[in-house]
């Protein structure tokens, strides 16, 4: 199967990869009703698009404030010469920790950029001292705390 090119995605498809977006439990049927197709070539759209890799997997979101989550951090990271060399090491430390939400690697003068999430401000301390400080090869970080969240979203801006 070739390499699926976003210019190959008709309406029908981004509107159903709108639709999955917003609610993955809605059924292929519910969703032809929606988009205006029949179940089946429905169905077969949705299973083409997750053969593909453009549908990668069917999660549910949770609320962390729900959950004891309440406190998100933003770490700017900056590696010393030997953080630059063994760049795997850190990114399998950081891989690790399920704190870590996200992890980019950054252009310009800081080399990564984290987003924790932790249940307050002293959770995040343990965590920076005995986790992320002890990772090897970090020249400093930078934390940035949250207040509060603006927008927030997993949906990507599918519909032209």
């Amino acid at each position: 199967m070739g390499l699926f090119m976003h210019d190959e995605l008709d309406g029908y498809d981004r509107r159903i990869l709108a639709l999955l977006q917003e609610d993955a439990s809605l059924s292929s049927a519910q969703i032809a009703e929606q988009v205006g197709l029949s179940q089946s070539p429905c169905w077969r759209r949705i299973q083409r698009m997750k053969e593909e890799g453009i549908i990668r997997g069917q999660v549910t979101l949770l609320d962390r404030k729900k959950i004891g989550l309440n406190t998100q951090i933003f770490a700017e990271i900056k590696l010393n010469t030997h953080g630059r060399s063994n760049f795997t090491e850190f990114t399998d430390a950081i891989r690790g920790f399920p704190e870590v939400l996200e992890c980019y690697v950054l252009m310009g003068s800081v080399d990564f950029l984290l987003r924790i999430v932790t249940a307050d401000i002293e959770a995040y301390e343990r965590f920076f001292f005995e986790k992320l400080s002890m990772v090897p090869g970090i020249q400093e970080v930078n934390s940035i705390v949250a207040l509060s969240e603006i927008k927030s979203t997993t949906s990507l801006p599918v519909l032209r």
